[in-house]
């Protein structure tokens, strides 16, 4: 007997109902599950960036830099009559610490080995005084200058492997090319810095061989070359030069051409030294340059000048520079630098 019409589309529309009453059913439990999954995603989300602001992870912090650090003659002798290898770095040691990556320029081996080169301005420092550089917190230190090679290869190379058993990481010089043209790279609350070091003061016959220890290879190109890789993977790449004219209290041209030259390749801080006086700091396009922080630890008496350096210290915010101070140092007549806190 055949079903009427009626009959027939009521039944369809019934079993249409309950397939869709079914389909809602199993919808309505994944919405609810995937409510439930946002807001447990939500809530460790938040518990995570509350974990990293309770360890003050934010992709910022602070990063010192200082200028010429002399260890010998008058310093050297100084540190042997009080028998404290830590006295230079006493009044600052709290200041240094206290930044996330500590710089400075090392100027002169450390080591009790190797011969005079033969200037009557060698200097060469007694291993103990790298008590002083842990002491006073420094992470980098830069040995491309002209006083690095005053006691020959021997005394470089302890340099070097004295720093790096101690934790400081040096650069600008080293047993190779490779070692010394070799980045430092340092990480600190998310932000990651490469710190590259040269000088244009010294012939090429300086400069590191394949096998043979020396100094880093100041050639702008490489460099530019070098810089613009490592913005791939890095927030901040500082450069420290070794370079300029001594006493003199403004950069010259050639300076200003090197750091713009730089700084547009992607270089976000330029730090100089040498001139053992300070130059002027500048902004230029996204970057700084500080064109010398002049003395922070040297037996040069015989001016004020040469016994008031600088310190530069920069702010970080989200993998940026968020801000730049210049800071006095006054260097007292037993050569121990000091800094004003309150200036920070």
């Amino acid at each position: 007997m055949d079903t009427p019409p009626q009959r027939r589309l009521t039944w369809v529309l019934l079993g249409v109902l309950m397939v869709f009453y079914g389909w809602l059913i199993t919808f309505a439990g994944e919405l609810s599950i995937l409510m439930i999954r946002a807001n447990r995603s939500a809530d460790l989300a938040a518990e995570l960036g509350e974990q990293a602001d309770a360890k003050g992870i934010a992709r910022g912090g602070t990063m010192f830099f200082v200028g010429d650090i002399m260890l010998s003659r008058s310093v050297e002798k100084k540190m042997e009559a009080t028998g404290d290898y830590t006295f230079l770095f006493l009044k600052v040691a709290e200041i240094l610490r206290s930044a996330d990556l500590a710089f400075g320029n090392l100027e002169g081996p450390i080591s009790s080995r190797g011969a005079n080169q033969g200037s009557i301005y060698s200097f060469r420092a007694d291993p103990r005084a790298v008590e002083g550089l842990v002491f006073a917190g420094f992470d980098v230190l830069s040995l491309a200058n002209n006083h690095i090679w005053d006691w020959g290869r021997t005394a470089l190379l302890d340099t070097v492997s004295l720093l790096r058993a101690e934790g400081i990481s040096p650069v600008g010089a080293g047993g190779s090319y490779d070692e010394a043209n070799q980045v430092a790279l340092l990480e600190f609350n998310g932000v990651k810095v490469a710190v590259l070091a040269y000088t244009n003061l010294l012939p090429k016959s300086f400069q590191a061989g394949v096998d043979s220890p020396g100094l880093s290879e100041f050639d702008l190109g490489k460099i530019k070359e070098n810089v613009s890789q490592l913005k791939k993977s890095v927030d901040l790449v500082v450069v420290s030069l070794h370079w300029g004219e001594e006493y003199q209290t403004s950069a010259n041209e050639g300076q200003k051409d090197i750091a713009h030259a730089l700084i547009d390749s992607g270089v976000d801080l330029v730090v100089g030294h040498h001139p053992h006086v300070v130059q002027e700091v500048e902004q230029y396009g996204k970057g700084w340059a500080a064109y010398s922080l002049g003395n922070f630890v040297f037996d040069q008496s015989f001016s004020e000048e040469t016994m008031a350096g600088a310190a530069l210290w920069v702010k970080v915010e989200n993998g940026s520079i968020a801000e730049v101070r210049l800071l006095p140092v006054n260097i007292s007549p037993e050569f121990q630098p000091e800094i004003d806190p309150s200036l920070l």
